[in-house]
């Protein structure tokens, strides 16, 4: 049993609760949470980005998703915390064993500041089902955690206009717009990556997202910024003073958003805005999508081509890494951690780069089958002289974003291995060279990537897309590939970046997983409507060793040697005469 699951049971018992709800979130409903914000790692052990942690007086139970089993089984192993796989037959959702295991007048809590709307609403009426009440307002975590780390105080900086493609003003007042035609006379906007969007601001608060800690709320006349006063230089400070802006202390907001006018009515996005923050808002409430989302899904031709520049400089590194490792298996030692190390040298060596996009995944043999598996020095594998090593790996340009998996032969396959790889790349080709017409969602396409799996009976367990922002989160909204996920019924439209990634997981053996990013673009307008498709940015070769071309029709043959040729196009001048060599060799039609 962890001492930190006891000891918040012992601090449930006090506060006279009864069952404890701890999710990953922070007070924004964000994808990756600062250290300050991680109870719930604290408390279970498992260090994955997804996850939420039930606790009762005698029992514990943390549910993930498909991409966290192999990690939380390991991780949760021996230490009282049963693994709950979400969506796996006969594993209740959260709000399910609530309504089961809760009785009446019990006491069912969770801190409302980091916990969305949307689910704690949820949560709460499972436990009025059961005649129980909520306690939103204990941080019980908090008061258990001693050495806690604080807040987050890095600096703020603005991202230029030749960056962004739009000011800030004018994101302003099209956001004023879109609040008017919802009949909105307020708009609580709470989530970070929105927040920066519409000011053209990054931080640096989070790991890996460019981000900074803060609130907003915006009427048809004034603005209030939450934020750390001194993280804003002040220039900084004259800028929004000139554009109506004023700033207030970070957790203000709690307090200020029971003062709102009770006749207003007032926006927030119950997938974003905190249950703590929507439960003290006295005036109407409109919930809906905030209308930050799709424009900053749809990047402008600045931040298009600015994606395009970063990934060209990302796939000089990637090639350079690649060459490496081809040339230095066997013959060096190499490990996931140095592997991983060196990568991030090459990319530091690039213009404009700033950081990781996220934490790197390498993983060899049978570490790769575990889906977003990162190496400690426990785990850490040596790279041998034979199968596969998965990579997964990203960065932060001033130009953008980049995210890309290539799975790379560091030795001798067996035929099974090629086999899997040939369809892990027949499926992403598919996506790839998909032509779609205007309104088609990313649901419709997800068939055409799962198609050669699902043939075999097989399949993966992961969407096949995401969202990817501008220098900001590596998994935006509101456009995904997939057939499951809400995301994957928003129309894609050009300007929209999303991930081509299938894969396969043969749990003990190996994992393969081929990811490129794809631009959305329009292809051709006639009398049948417009039709769309995908201009790839990453460029980095797949490996010609691992493909068996006659398990591959002529259109795939044919897509796979044209991005081959794109690619050697874009890096080779970047390259000495030795390295254009090799890319020219790994690039060769097939």
């Amino acid at each position: 049993m962890r001492n930190e699951l006891t000891t918040l049971r012992g601090a449930m018992k006090a506060a006279g609760i009864d069952a404890y709800v701890v999710p990953t979130d922070d007070f924004h409903g964000s994808e990756y949470a600062g250290d300050y914000f991680k109870c719930r790692k604290y408390v279970s052990g498992f260090t994955g980005s997804a996850g939420t942690l039930v606790v009762t007086a005698d029992w514990a139970g943390l549910w993930t998703d498909g991409r966290y089993f192999l990690q939380a089984a390991d991780q949760l192993s021996g230490f009282g915390i049963d693994l709950m796989k979400m969506g796996q037959p006969g594993v209740p959702t959260i709000r399910q064993w609530l309504e089961d295991h809760l009785q009446e007048d019990q006491v069912l809590g969770f801190d409302g500041r980091s916990m969305t709307y949307g689910t704690g609403t949820s949560f709460a009426a499972a436990a009025e089902k059961c005649g129980a009440s909520v306690d939103y307002e204990r941080d019980l975590v908090g008061e258990i955690w001693a050495d806690r780390p604080g807040l987050s105080k890095e600096g703020v900086w603005a991202l230029p206009l030749n960056y962004t493609g739009r000011t800030r003003s004018e994101k302003i007042k099209n956001l004023r717009s879109a609040m008017e035609e919802a009949g909105a006379d307020i708009h609580v906007l709470t989530s970070l990556d929105d927040i920066c969007w519409l000011l053209n601001f990054r931080g640096g608060d989070v790991a890996c997202c460019p981000v900074v800690l803060s609130f907003l709320i915006l009427t048809r006349d004034s603005i209030r910024w939450y934020v750390d006063e001194d993280k804003v230089a002040p220039f900084l400070r004259k800028g929004l003073e000139k554009d109506g802006i004023a700033l207030r202390p970070y957790l203000d907001v709690f307090a200020d958003v029971k003062d709102l006018p009770e006749d207003a009515a007032v926006l927030v996005d119950p997938a974003k805005a905190s249950y703590a923050i929507v439960k003290n808002i006295p005036g109407t409430i409109i919930e809906g999508t905030n209308p930050t989302e799709l424009p900053k899904a749809i990047k402008t031709p600045e931040e298009q081509q600015n994606m395009r520049n970063a990934h060209i400089q990302d796939g000089i590194a990637l090639v350079k890494f690649m060459k490496w490792l081809h040339g230095s298996v066997g013959k060096t030692e190499i490990t996931e951690i140095s592997a991983a190390e060196k990568l991030e040298s090459l990319r530091k060596d690039r213009d404009y780069y700033l950081e990781p996009s996220f934490d790197p995944i390498f993983g060899y043999g049978p570490h790769g089958a575990i889906i977003h598996y990162s190496a400690t020095e426990e785990t850490n594998a040596a790279v041998k002289p034979e199968g596969f090593l998965l990579s997964d790996t990203g960065g932060h340009y001033l130009e953008g974003t980049t995210d890309v998996t290539r799975t790379f032969v560091v030795g001798p396959l067996t035929q099974e291995m090629k086999h899997h790889y040939t369809m892990v790349l027949r499926a992403h080709l598919a996506l790839l060279g998909a032509r779609f017409k205007k309104g088609a969602t990313g649901a419709n396409l997800d068939i055409l990537a799962r198609k050669p799996f699902w043939d075999e009976g097989l399949d993966y367990n992961h969407g096949t897309g995401h969202g990817v922002g501008y220098l900001m989160s590596v998994h935006e909204g509101p456009q995904s590939i997939s057939y499951q996920k809400s995301g994957g019924h928003v129309p894609l439209e050009p300007g929209m970046i999303v991930s081509d990634e299938p894969g396969i997981y043969l749990e003990g053996k190996y994992g393969i997983r081929l990811e490129n990013l794809v631009l959305c673009v329009e292809k051709e307008t006639g009398e049948y409507g417009t039709f769309y498709g995908f201009e790839p940015l990453t460029m980095c070769p797949f490996e010609r060793e691992a493909i068996l071309p006659e398990e591959m029709t002529a259109q795939e043959i044919r897509l796979l040697n044209e991005y081959h040729q794109t690619v050697f196009e874009k890096i080779s001048p970047f390259l000495c005469e030795k390295g254009a060599a090799w890319l020219r060799d790994a690039t060769a039609p097939i």
